[in-house]
């Protein structure tokens, strides 16, 4: 497991910035939806998509922190 450390440090970093970055793409077309910007949508699209976006910036954002942790517990076993 120790020679997985760069990757996990690697994917770590790599998958909080794409959470960030959705959610504020996702932010910006869902509030755009829901001004009225975007024809044939309507506010209840974009609340959901909202939604949609906040649930999967969550989610990368735990399988990040996860990613982290892991070092953690491999940092700390190869201290022993």
């Amino acid at each position: 497991m120790r020679e997985h450390l760069g990757f996990l440090k690697t994917s770590s970093a790599v998958v909080k910035i794409a959470a960030w970055i959705f959610l504020l793409l996702g932010i910006t077309g869902s509030v755009g939806i829901i001004l009225g910007y975007v024809p044939g949508k309507t506010v209840t699209d974009g609340v959901f998509i909202l939604s949609l976006i906040i649930f999967f910036f969550f989610l990368f954002y735990i399988i990040a922190k996860i990613a982290d942790l892991l070092i953690k517990i491999i940092n700390e076993i190869k201290k022993e």
